[in-house]
């Protein structure tokens, strides 16, 4: 019986080859959820994040698939969501746009590596939801229709 390895991802901020895109640092578990390795993939462009004033079903801080699953899944238009789960990189298509406790995370992991404001996927009522600068680490919640960066991140479980 063989035993299996662990791959070890690179340092945080590089190219983690085969993976699409740099190694943002490892996600702790949440709620019961199991942690897991970040990876960030390019900047997509800037996007709205759709439907001002409807409510989403994007409701999670914590998990950014999920809440990307139920806006593209839902019929409604987000820009920004549906940009993150089409973009593919190195063969994966498993791509979402982080929640914003993933996007403080990728922060706290990069912090001074990356700049400007970007989308998360976490709603914050009918008219905003949460964006942050990764130049400094605020988060605060815009409006709908305003157009921010789209930075989609995947994950890598061992």
């Amino acid at each position: 019986m063989s035993e299996q390895q662990s791959i070890q991802p690179p340092a945080i901020g590089e190219v983690w080859p085969g993976q699409g895109g740099i190694y943002a640092g490892f996600m702790p578990a949440r709620n019961g959820a199991e942690g897991y390795n970040l990876i960030l993939g390019e900047e997509l462009g800037r996007f709205e994040w759709g439907q001002y004033g409807d409510e989403s079903p994007a409701t999670s801080m914590i998990d950014g698939r999920a809440n990307t699953l139920a806006l593209t899944e839902s019929g409604g238009e987000y820009p920004a969501a549906t940009a993150a789960h089409k973009h593919e990189a190195d063969g994966h298509a498993d791509f979402y746009l982080p929640a914003a406790a993933e996007l403080y995370e990728i922060w706290l992991n990069l912090n001074g590596k990356l700049s400007g404001w970007v989308w998360s996927s976490s709603q914050r009522s009918a008219l905003t939801a949460f964006g942050m600068t990764f130049g400094g680490g605020l988060q605060t919640s815009y409006g709908k229709d305003n157009e921010l960066r789209v930075r989609p991140v995947r994950r890598f479980l061992q």
